[in-house]
């Protein structure tokens, strides 16, 4: 792909804490909702790309798995070697984190990246939250003692609140280089990736305390028919059968409900009308199970 002199084009990791606003910011610098969006920890499990494509750059911001200790079942330790995996090859980080608060667990992250040798700029999130704004000054003053960082940026992910600035002080950053993607792709994941995605994000918005942390989507069926609607069979995996009977809920209304959500924001993303048929399936402790872990996408097959 040819470009104009002096394009530059790199790829940007999101780290952060879990709950900092790393697809909240994902979503507001692409412009679109590509990485799901909940108020409990654990919502991103997987790696996802979203492609920013100007005349003068391309910038590929990877939004991480909460960035946590490598313990417990297999899918937390599936979702820390994600991180670290995509902080390695970074050309530049983000380093994310909620305004005004700091925790060991941005130590632990921050630490990761300054391993790993790539430029970090600091986005102070949530902004937005902080009365008076003054309230900000020490924070940031702060924030520059534990690290030369590149920048330190103030943003709100959730109101568009200083963006253009944290794009320009990234994008200085990057290699001078040729596009990656075509100008039109806004993400290296498929349809069929972004569907299941949906309706975990339904299950975790409708669903309390620790269920959405045992639940999985796996898209069994996405066919285009002749008539312009997109089919598409959906499996929710749980593993407990009392999580099933929570997930369906009274006489079905449970699992209506939450299909009902799915479809409507599909029906959004895909330009398309959307007819989604969901069932849930007991996999016993498929959170610990290395061939289901490979099956959904956790692990290299």
């Amino acid at each position: 792909m040819s470009a104009a002199p002096g394009h530059r084009c790199g790829t940007v990791v999101l780290a952060g804490r879990p709950n900092v606003g790393k697809s909240t910011l994902l979503n507001a610098l692409i412009g679109q909702k590509l990485s799901i969006v909940t108020p409990k920890a654990q919502t991103t499990r997987q790696r996802i790309a979203g492609v920013l494509t100007r005349p003068a750059f391309q910038l590929i911001l990877q939004d991480t798995p909460g960035f946590g200790a490598p313990a417990g079942r297999r899918l937390n330790q599936s979702m820390h070697r994600e991180a670290v995996a995509a902080i390695a090859t970074a050309d530049a980080a983000i380093l994310i984190t909620a305004a005004t608060r700091w925790t060991p667990e941005d130590d632990a992250v921050l630490a990761q990246l300054v391993s790993a040798g790539a430029p970090i700029v600091a986005a102070v999130n949530k902004i937005d939250r902080v009365r008076p704004k003054a309230r900000l000054l020490p924070y940031l003053e702060s924030l520059s003692h534990r690290h030369p960082f590149a920048a330190i940026v103030p943003v709100s992910a959730l109101r568009g609140e200083n963006l253009a600035r944290l794009v320009d002080a990234v994008v200085a950053l990057l290699p001078v280089a040729a596009p990656l993607y075509p100008e039109d792709q806004v993400t290296d994941r498929n349809e069929r990736f972004m569907a299941a995605e949906v309706v975990r994000e339904k299950l975790m918005l409708a669903l309390h305390d620790e269920l959405p942390y045992g639940i999985a989507v796996e898209i069994e069926r996405f066919e285009e028919t002749p008539d312009g609607r997109v089919e598409i069979d959906a499996i929710i995996w749980v593993e407990r059968e009392g999580q099933r009977k929570i997930v369906i809920g009274s006489r079905g209304e449970g699992l209506k409900a939450i299909g009902r959500a799915a479809r409507l924001d599909l029906n959004e993303l895909l330009g398309r009308r959307v007819h989604l048929s969901t069932w849930v399936k007991l996999r016993e402790d498929w959170t610990d199970d290395a061939g289901m872990l490979r099956h959904l996408g956790h692990e290299p097959t």
